[in-house]
């Protein structure tokens, strides 16, 4: 008989009775697990507090590494090798202060039969809640069953009793009586323009240039052709390495003269002389060479849309892609020529950048952007993390903020606009945002999502409401100062009911001048992703 080397499987672990299990995804970037560390070993705390006093106890899944300084997940390799250790039957939860990468646990999570709750700490300082929100829209797109809790400190009734509900039945059952299907469209001018935008797209097609994908961990920010390829809109997949060389041929004076445009324009730029913490102009005229760079990219592939990936590749290469991102979606930006001279390219429009190459951000920048021009409004749109939140003066207020740029015209203009220096941890090499505090105003928020295999998208109302400096300060501390804000009200929508439904970590906001054209705005985009064959839901509004 050939002696082949056979081998040897390990036994199950049988889970102890009576215990939960806990695991913790962090990044990938060692700066920002070292730096977060102190805030998930409090969260740890608080949270196991709260599961002895309901009369079990816990046990961590993987041991802190005192070489590494943290006691995260930072890789798939290493979730995969915590997992072995993990009883596959046991009660799982996924402990989160910080943002993670969703594959350093997914590989675990598909194969866990026990059940699974994800929870975060509610506070501003580290994105936790960000980093919840993209595991769950990771799980919803996998096919995993979860449940998410959410608390300041795991001491409060509410939360307290949540978790008793999960220990007892494996599940957690939100509120989410705000969702309602869409049903059928009546017959009005904006139903008309969301079929035809939609018919267009189908025969005419699109496509949306990306540079490499799987940005950050964000598994459920990855849509496969097949599902974006039926309603007409194609890939276009380019390398990050191509950008970093048509960068190298955008020449010294038409970077200058993009610099130039925004200061002749009042944007204020926060400048030091410390490559590692303070944001220089060298490292601004890289940004805008990737600027000119990514349009004439887009020219060469005839491109619809187009999206950056930055981390990880780039962000050990060039500084942060965050503030041509936010240039490209406003249509009120520097002129960019051909190469030889004789063109300018998207004159007077914008070309919608999907941030952070999350595709449900691609499908609806698109859409946003075809029916706010179709309708004569100004298609600025951007994505938001759903980063925190507290009441203010009676009234629930959203801190919704990217980690990077926002189109000026979000903020007022590019006179009420600033750029600050990236945050150091994250962002090696710096380079600057397009900051500012967003205008008060009628917004349309949305999210395209996988679940089921097939896209949905959750449709809703929010206004943009001004809160006095000190506050928006106060907020600003709280989380990262550095990156654009917007103070958001949901309509008809708690923000328990907002947390429990949202299937991502990012959202798209776009403006109208008023309620009634917002709502407008909403019942045309509706029917758009309706016609497209995408399942909508209205979220805290009724059916247009």
């Amino acid at each position: 008989m050939t002696a082949y080397a056979v081998p040897t499987i390990d036994e199950a672990p049988t889970a102890v009775q009576g215990a939960v299990y806990t695991v913790a995804s962090g990044d990938l970037r060692p700066a920002a697990n070292e730096t977060c560390w102190p805030v998930q070993q409090k969260l740890e705390a608080d949270f196991s507090a709260a599961v002895e006093s309901l009369g079990y106890k816990v046990i961590r899944g993987h041991q802190p590494d005192p070489v590494k300084g943290h006691g995260f997940l930072d890789s798939q390799r290493a979730g995969i090798e915590a997992f072995r250790n993990i009883p596959r039957d046991a009660p799982l939860v996924v402990v989160e202060a910080v943002w993670e990468y969703s594959h350093h646990v997914l590989a675990g999570l598909r194969s866990h039969r026990g059940p699974i709750l994800v929870v975060a700490n509610w506070a501003g300082e580290f994105p936790g809640l960000v980093g919840l929100l993209n595991l769950a829209g990771s799980m919803t797109k996998a096919g995993i069953e979860y449940s998410v809790l959410w608390s300041p400190d795991f001491a409060d009734q509410w939360s307290r009793d949540r978790l008793q509900e999960w220990l007892d039945t494996g599940h957690i059952e939100h509120d989410a009586s705000h969702v309602h299907d869409l049903g059928e469209l009546p017959t009005s001018d904006e139903t008309t323009l969301g079929k035809a935008l939609a018919q267009q797209l189908r025969q005419q097609k699109a496509i949306a240039g990306v540079f490499d994908e799987g940005c950050m961990g964000m598994y459920n920010a990855i849509f496969d052709d097949e599902l974006i390829n039926a309603f007409g809109l194609y890939k276009e997949r380019l390398s990050q390495s191509a950008l970093v060389y048509e960068m190298s041929r955008v020449s010294d004076d038409e970077a200058q003269a993009v610099y130039s445009w925004l200061k002749d324009r009042g944007m204020v730029f926060h400048l030091g002389t410390d490559e590692k913490t303070e944001l220089t102009e060298a490292q601004l005229l890289s940004q805008f060479r990737m600027y000119i760079a990514a349009l004439r990219i887009a020219d060469d592939f005839g491109l619809d849309a187009v999206g950056i990936q930055y981390q990880q590749g780039l962000k050990d290469t060039v500084p942060a892609s965050d503030l041509a991102e936010g240039l490209l979606n406003n249509v009120e930006r520097p002129p960019v020529l051909s190469r030889d001279g004789s063109r300018e390219l998207y004159a007077g429009k914008a070309l919608p950048h999907f941030n952070e190459v999350d595709w449900g951000v691609a499908v609806d920048s698109l859409a946003t952007n075809r029916i706010w021009t179709a309708m004569g409004l100004d298609p600025a749109t951007t994505l938001h993390d759903i980063r925190w939140g507290e009441e203010y003066d009676g009234q629930f207020v959203w801190v919704w903020e990217i980690s990077g740029a926002v189109p000026a015209s979000h903020n007022g203009g590019y006179d009420k606009s600033w750029s600050m220096r990236q945050p150091p941890m994250f962002f090696p090499l710096g380079g600057g945002t397009l900051s500012g505090v967003s205008k008060p105003g009628s917004v349309v928020w949305s999210r395209v999502f996988i679940m089921d295999g097939v896209l949905h998208a959750d449709l809703g109302r929010a206004t943009s409401v001004t809160l006095p400096e000190e506050e928006t300060q106060r907020r600003l501390a709280a989380t990262n100062p550095q990156w654009p804000i917007m103070h958001a009200v949901l309509h008809g929508v708690s923000r328990d009911q907002f947390m429990a439904r949202h299937r991502a970590n990012h959202l798209n906001v776009a403006y109208a001048p008023d309620e009634e054209t917002a709502d407008k705005a909403l019942a045309a985009k509706a029917a758009m992703f309706d016609s497209l064959g995408i399942n909508v839901h209205l979220c805290g509004v009724e059916s247009p």
